[in-house]
């Protein structure tokens, strides 16, 4: 059978792994892979810094379990607070914009605003005075935490998307297996 003489009913009956080897034989799809041997240093400079700098934390941790006070007047805390804020809002709204565009990236700001509700919520708990406790953890339990669970799981839920629409995924491997190109 000739490729050009395919019509749609054949393409429609062939399987998955025929419809992908038939996109790589068509070289329909060509990766742009960035050069390797810069993959390969900032794939080095990457894992050296994360491995590092776990390893660096573990004495760090102690060292202020030990050593902090359990109290501390803290230096510019408004500034603090409206700051994280501020960057929390133009996470939400950066989500916000490529969600409407239905923009691939919104991956990335939707799975950053999940974790910094997380952040919010956990210093807002753990700062907070004996009296204003309940507002708190009611804050958390009713806004911060299911919205943060909401925007991580709609990242996640996208990007097992998009690993399963790429045209040479293989549907045998899961998405949570799939590897890099480079």
């Amino acid at each position: 059978m000739t490729i050009s003489r395919m019509g749609d009913e054949e393409i429609a009956a062939m399987s998955d792994v025929e419809r992908r080897e038939l996109i790589k034989r068509l070289r329909v799809w060509e990766p742009r892979l960035p050069r390797p041997e810069l993959v390969r240093l900032h794939r080095r400079i990457r894992l050296t810094l994360m491995v590092g700098g776990c390893l660096a934390m573990i004495p760090w941790l102690v060292y202020l379990g030990l050593t902090l006070p359990a109290d501390y007047h803290a230096r510019n805390w408004s500034l603090t607070w409206i700051g994280f804020d501020v960057l929390l809002v133009l996470m939400m709204a950066a989500t916000a914009y490529l969600g409407w565009r239905r923009h691939v990236m919104l991956v990335l700001p939707a799975f950053g605003t999940g974790m910094l509700l997380l952040v919010d919520a956990w210093f807002d708990i753990v700062t907070a005075a004996p009296e204003d406790l309940w507002v708190s953890v009611t804050t958390a339990v009713v806004a911060e935490i299911p919205l943060a669970l909401l925007q991580i799981s709609g990242a996640i839920l996208l990007l097992r998307f998009l690993v399963q629409a790429h045209p040479l995924h293989d549907p045998a491997v899961s998405p949570w297996k799939a590897t890099l190109p480079f």
